[in-house]
């Protein structure tokens, strides 16, 4: 990582005070410094867990909020999510953000880039057919196909975790380039090359991101990897809830909940929006 191009300077919301979560109590973070380059999952992080992917809601005050803290940081914010990049302009449509999309699979440089596809393996056909088999079980099973990836859910079967992970595992045995991630009740397969990790390195890459402070805030252990990526760099890692409390320091800071996260944002943003009135 290249020299930050401004001093590391305290946050200037009011005194951080801790946070209940499960499995341990942390402080809050500070407000986003000018220096920092943003990183921010989606599903559990900035919106609470749906029963289904497609029923996940997205507050409308957040997309301003968004927008306030992605021009107070001169656009280094960048959206790493499993769902596609497609589905995430859908969900904070009108406003389009930087975005890696499918664990690292495809990324958008900026909001006015063309998608590209990073992903060298595709899920083969009979993968997917297998995938999709597996919903015989039970019918409560939820089965993503997506473009590079594909995720089986079991939020409503989960009795049914183990068994979907062992029947994938056994399926991925002869593809050497895929791999299998658990995430909060979902089994992902993707390409092995690609993830939210090699995602913060392609963004730290661009001039709009390199030489900041890079912060990756995630709930899962599919965000685990932009953990590691951004405390390599000397950046931070920000837990969201229990699911990944073990996997950063706990005098780290953190938050309890995906609302936690949107109360973090929207201070911020009201305090920059202030401050440009």
């Amino acid at each position: 990582m290249t020299e930050n191009k401004f001093p590391v300077q305290p946050g200037s919301l009011p005194d951080s005070q801790p946070e209940s979560c499960p499995g341990g109590s942390r402080r809050l973070p500070p407000a986003p410094a000018p220096n920092w380059a943003l990183f921010l999952d989606i599903d559990g992080t900035l919106l609470d867990i749906a029963a289904r992917p497609d029923e996940v809601a997205v507050p409308p005050v957040l997309r301003r909020h968004l927008a306030a803290v992605q021009q107070a940081l001169d656009g280094a914010l960048a959206l790493i999510s499993g769902r596609p990049i497609i589905e995430i302009d859908r969900l904070f449509d009108p406003l389009r953000l930087a975005a890696s999309g499918q664990h690292g699979s495809e990324w958008r440089r900026g909001p006015q880039q063309m998608t590209e596809v990073v992903a060298r393996h595709p899920v083969p056909e009979p993968l997917r057919r297998l995938a999709e088999d597996l919903k015989q079980l039970d019918p409560a099973i939820v089965v993503e196909q997506k473009t590079h990836a594909l995720a089986v859910h079991y939020r409503h079967a989960p009795a049914l975790g183990a068994v979907l992970g062992e029947r994938l595992k056994a399926a991925l045995a002869d593809h050497r380039h895929l791999v299998l991630l658990h995430g909060r009740q979902v089994w992902e397969v993707k390409d092995a090359s690609q993830s939210k990790g090699t995602a913060v390195r392609h963004f730290m890459a661009e001039p709009r991101f390199a030489g900041r402070l890079p912060v990756f805030i995630g709930d899962d252990t599919t965000d685990i990897d932009g953990f590691r990526a951004v405390e390599a760099m000397g950046g931070m890692a920000l837990p969201v809830g229990p699911a990944v409390h073990g996997a950063v320091h706990p005098e780290r800071p953190g938050f309890a909940d995906a609302a936690a996260v949107r109360r973090w944002l929207g201070d911020y943003a009201r305090l920059v929006d202030g401050a440009a009135a």
